[in-house]
């Protein structure tokens, strides 16, 4: 049973964050939604975090631009995606940040010194081909992306830059690293909601419980994942956080006031067999043993 629990975190994790847009648009119903939201769930969070993050400082504190650079990417993705999935298409959306490990393979390449391989060359190639199919490929090309369509691929970058950065941060401890996006989307709400004029309306106590138990589902899901992810190889864990992809599209199919076309089944496929791709860990290169000569 102990070997099945990590899967089991893993997979329930990634469902309820697929699920989570459900959430989202019932705030976005009631006036909620944007910055104003990020601020209130994440500055909830922070709560949490930032005793965790003063108590680790010690250890952090030789690689603290790699925490920084965590905090912004990981929060600014955050910020976007919790943005997007509020008043977005849940599918455009999903499928457009699921580009995130694409990403990773160009930012390894280009930051890291990572090898391009042809397999993951090809997988760029069909995830490109996948979320053309989703978009919808007409005569003049591609239809002009909404913004919330440029919010979810903004979110699929600071995602991967994000995992970039938790990579190159090698010394920092891994409460820290899962926490530090929860202040970073804080700071950012904190920074935008006065600049764009747009505040967290009147609470009432219905609305602030269900903004605790959102924050606190938002907490325990993230636990979840991380813990999956440490205990199990990432070959196999890259197959199961699909299932996010999965519970999103199938959910928003049953409760979506718009069905699901065919290319859009199609795209969603490309895209999820290209993340599989990208981020499944390189067979190491065999050793040959010349045999000595007689």
């Amino acid at each position: 049973m102990m070997t099945l629990l990590p899967q089991v975190l893993l997979v329930t994790g990634a469902v309820a964050w697929g699920l989570g847009w459900l959430p989202l648009h019932h705030f976005a119903n009631v006036g909620l939604v944007g910055m104003p939201l990020v601020l209130l769930v994440y500055g909830l969070l922070s709560l949490i975090a930032l005793p965790v993050l003063w108590r680790e400082r010690h250890a952090w504190a030789a690689q603290r631009n790699g925490l920084l650079a965590i905090a912004i990417c990981g929060g600014g993705a955050t910020a976007a995606l919790v943005t997007a999935l509020a008043t977005g298409d849940v599918v455009r959306v999903m499928l457009l940040f699921y580009l995130a490990p694409v990403w990773g393979v160009l930012g390894g390449w280009l930051l890291l010194g990572e090898r391009l391989t042809a397999l993951r060359i090809g997988a760029l190639l069909v995830a490109m081909l996948g979320i053309a199919l989703t978009l919808g490929v007409s005569r003049e090309l591609i239809r002009p992306l909404s913004g919330n369509d440029w919010l979810a691929l903004a979110a699929g970058l600071g995602f991967s830059l994000n995992n970039l950065a938790t990579r190159a941060a090698d010394r920092v401890p891994l409460a820290s690293k899962t926490l530090a996006p929860f202040v970073g989307s804080a700071l950012i709400a904190a920074v935008l909601c006065p600049l764009l004029g747009d505040y967290p309306p009147p609470l009432s106590l219905t609305l602030s419980w269900q903004i605790g138990l959102m924050a606190l589902g938002w907490l325990l899901s993230m636990a979840a994942v991380q813990y999956g992810v440490s205990h199990i190889e990432a070959g196999r864990a890259a197959v199961l956080v699909v299932f996010e992809l999965v519970a999103a599209v199938l959910s928003s199919a049953w409760f979506g006031s718009q069905a699901i076309t065919s290319h859009e089944w199609l795209g969603a496929a490309l895209v999820t067999f290209a993340a599989l791709i990208a981020s499944w860990p390189e067979r190491p290169a065999l050793t040959v043993i010349r045999s000595p000569s007689l």
